[in-house]
């Protein structure tokens, strides 16, 4: 991030363009190679809950970044206050580190890890400034959920899932077995036997959790989804004189993908506001409900029904078409309007000609990329940074589990699915 003297911003701005434009996955690398010359680092985290596939995004050593949990990440989110990035210390990765951290307020957390050695932050209000556009475009991608993003997303909590599944499995066994043995009154030692019991009953309690905490990440409850939706609204219309019902789905609704919940939201917040533009607009209803295929989401004024319908649409198709919804609004002068939308809970698995796709991991869609824009393996391993008969493995990979045979149909079935 090379600046000019005598105009920094200006070509603060122009670099940091090439930051927040490009695949979301990806940022943490772009905004930590913008960042280097200021704020030299090692390694870059950025944590954001909007994120539900991936909410850590890394940059960096991976030795130190593969080791900072999420419950780390939040507990340094909730000790450091929104404003300029300080310097401060943190348990991270396992050990107590010296970070620099910004924390945006809309809820993103940005950790570096300085070197060669600690010091206070430098421009500490620019940093933040910086980090709140890139923070602020990532919420924009997640909300907007292009195919890309809710492809690679499912793929990464998919991925994640299953690994803590298995890990969860193989290890609550081992536990099991030690339990066991430690149990046993043949032997001696009873002070340490007892130690180790509470010791391995505690491990054995946080790992049976790690399949309900990762849920907490990837799904959300439909209920708990409007709950949040209702919040949201009455925020940005508290200053309005109409009057607003909300009739939220049943509390046994199926739970939702972290994506399909952001996206809904969304859909829902553009509705509202387009008919809270009406001069007349007296009463408000915002509904939603769940079966086991679809959620809908039904908002209705009365009277009024000076709602611009088109625009509506136009504002709500974007969306629609990544997500396969259906969206029906009328408006009827004197009567009302209505907005109906239609929103396949399996939409991220479906949305592609591929349902394979879905089983791809994240760097596995990362190689998928590359072969879509024509790359050969050694140019992928040259832009990934890996060995190239890494990237013969991801190919080999990618191709099983689409069930495919040539690189030309995985070309083919990524370019259909938005993934370019």
């Amino acid at each position: 991030m090379a600046a000019d003297q005598d105009s920094p911003a200006a070509v603060d701005l122009r670099a940091l363009r090439d930051v927040v434009d490009g695949p979301l996955h990806e940022i943490a690398g772009r905004f930590s190679r913008f960042l280097a010359d200021l704020w030299p680092h090692r390694a870059l985290v950025v944590f954001t809950r909007e994120c539900t596939g991936r909410p850590r995004k890394v940059a960096g050593e991976a030795a130190t970044t593969g080791k900072i949990t999420i419950a780390e990440l939040e507990e340094l989110k909730a000790a450091v206050r929104p404003g300029p990035a300080v310097s401060t210390t943190a348990r991270l990765g396992g050990a107590v580190r010296t970070v620099w951290s910004a924390h945006d307020p809309g809820g993103t957390l940005l950790v570096l890890l300085p070197r060669p050695a600690p010091k206070p932050v430098p421009q500490p209000e620019l940093l933040a400034g910086l980090f709140g556009i890139v923070a602020t475009s990532i919420r924009q991608q997640v909300v907007q959920a292009s195919p890309d993003y809710l492809a690679e997303s499912l793929a990464a909590s998919s991925e994640r899932a299953r690994t803590i599944v298995e890990m969860a499995a193989a290890q609550e066994r081992t536990l099991v077995t030690v339990l066991a043995a430690l149990r046993s009154t043949k032997l001696d030692a009873e002070g340490a036997r007892r130690a180790a019991t509470e010791a391995a009953s505690d491990a054995l309690v946080a790992l049976r959790s790690a399949r309900a905490t990762d849920l907490a990440v990837s799904e959300e409850p439909a209920h708990a989804a409007f709950t949040r939706l209702r919040r949201e609204v009455r925020q940005v219309l508290r200053h309005h004189d109409a009057d607003l019902e909300f009739v939220p789905p049943a509390k046994d609704a199926p739970a939702l993908t972290g994506e399909l919940a952001h996206a809904a939201r969304a859909m829902t917040g553009t509705a509202v506001l387009a008919f809270t533009a009406q001069p007349t607009l007296a009463r408000l209803r915002i509904a939603w409900s769940c079966d086991d295929s679809l959620l809908r989401l039904d908002i209705r004024d009365q009277e009024s029904g000076r709602l611009d319908a088109n625009e509506l649409r136009i504002q709500l198709a974007g969306r629609a078409k990544a997500l396969g919804a259906t969206v029906d609004v009328d408006a009827v002068p004197g009567w009302g309007s209505r907005a109906t939308i239609a929103l396949p809970l399996a939409v991220a698995a479906e949305s592609a000609d591929a349902p394979g796709l879905s089983q791809l991991n994240r760097r596995e869609i990362e190689v998928l990329r590359h072969v879509a824009q024509g790359l050969r393996n050694k140019a992928i391993a040259a832009r990934l940074g890996i060995t190239e008969s890494t990237v013969k493995f991801h190919v080999a990979n990618v191709l099983k589990k689409l069930e495919i045979s040539s690189r030309g149909e995985a070309a083919v079935m990524a370019l259909s699915a938005g993934i370019t």
